[in-house]
């Protein structure tokens, strides 16, 4: 089967610039890239017929080869056939010009300017640990943090260059950021020496970052925290990070919530639980007792007669607040029944007295209430 004119597979004229054709073979490779067709069985020999018209035509020598003879000059040896180019021989050279069309988004970022990619860096990422105590954690507070890490330097405005100027495309490598040297089949590719694979130089590099585009320096962030977070709760703050290099974007702040303990109430996601005191004889006849409460106030919760230690009580909705909404959590209470002590001789001829009435009332409990009194006599002494 014949192939195709190179400069119809590129759909461009004959007398394209060397930009039209790049711009074009850009397009192409992304509209007909395998990963981006999986349902068009055609598509890689397609994305394979456009990368050899472009090794062909990007190449001053075999474009001008090919202006001349056609596909016939790349046939048996002619003139211009440079390294044995049979279509596929730099594949992985012109790829790399649509890789970062496709992906350079996710690598940093591309910029205008001069005619070449500016490598303008995104900024990293930053953490900050803060701790809150649960009161913040259940109302919710606003917070005043220091950060220290880097800005855009003001006064070149985050390019690098004196006064403001901006950079300009690197004479090396025209703006690519890499150079690529041919020895015969392969194609040898590296960072550009001048620029460093920035893709632009400055001339006067500002006296203040030195050329950086940025400046280290603490600065006060204001971070509002929702009620509801708990340990592990991330916010994120964007732009807040560290200032990108040469004027490209900041990264942003993480910042990662630890509650402190509580010296009353544990936490159980929305749940909070407390142990509560309570008198014998409250929990024998009865009674009630105040307990605290997370917002800062009291309730009173009914003591029911009888109640043993480890009895627990729920106070619907006087937990700690959903994050994402819906609604409190419950706080349970555990009663733990208190044993007197340092009791008076009175006090104790009463417990005996009431020892007494209880066995003679219930025989087989007798065994019982002499195990209590037998611990507090060892208690009292």
């Amino acid at each position: 089967m014949a192939k195709r004119d190179f400069y119809e597979v590129l759909g461009v004229v004959r007398t394209a610039s060397a930009e039209e054709i790049k711009k074009a073979y850009r397009g192409k490779a992304k509209e007909l890239h395998p990963d981006r067709n999986q349902d068009n069985p055609d598509a890689e020999a397609q994305f394979k017929e456009v990368n050899e018209a472009y090794e062909c035509l990007k190449d001053a020598e075999r474009k001008a080869a090919y202006d001349r003879y056609g596909h016939a000059a790349f046939e048996g040896g002619m003139g211009g056939a440079r390294g044995g180019y049979g279509g596929q021989g730099d594949f992985a050279s012109a790829f790399s010009d649509v890789f970062e069309d496709l992906f350079g988004d996710f690598m940093g970022g591309r910029g205008g300017g001069g005619g070449g990619r500016s490598r303008a860096a995104r900024g990293s990422d930053l953490r900050y640990n803060l701790r809150v105590s649960l009161e913040e954690a259940f109302k919710g507070v606003q917070k005043t943090i220091s950060v220290p890490g880097s800005s855009a330097c003001t006064a070149c405005n985050g390019t690098g260059a004196e006064g403001g100027a901006e950079p300009q495309t690197c004479p090396t490598c025209a703006g690519m950021g890499k150079v690529r040297a041919q020895n015969g089949f392969f194609t040898v590719e590296r960072t550009c020496p001048t620029c460093g694979g920035a893709g632009q130089v400055v001339k006067n590099p500002c006296r203040v970052c030195h050329g950086a585009g940025r400046v280290e320096k603490e600065r006060n962030l204001s971070v509002n925290i929702p009620p509801g977070v708990e340990t592990g709760t991330r916010i994120r703050l964007a732009g807040e990070g560290e200032a990108g290099m040469r004027g490209g974007p900041s990264g942003d702040l993480y910042i990662f919530i630890e509650v402190r303990e509580h010296s009353i109430f544990q936490r159980d996601g929305v749940h909070l639980f407390c142990r509560v005191p309570v008198s014998i004889i409250a929990a024998a006849l009865g009674g009630e007792v105040e307990v605290p409460t997370i917002d800062g106030g009291r309730s009173r919760v009914k003591v029911p007669p009888g109640s043993q230690s480890g009895r627990q009580m729920r106070l619907r909705g006087k937990g700690m607040p959903a994050l994402r909404g819906g609604g409190a959590g419950d706080m349970v209470i555990e009663l733990a029944v208190e044993t007197p002590v340092n009791l008076t001789p009175r006090q104790k001829e009463l417990l005996r007295e009431f020892e007494k009435i209880e066995a003679e009332n219930n025989p087989e409990g007798a065994s019982f209430f002499q195990k209590v009194r037998n611990f507090w006599d060892s208690m009292t002494g």
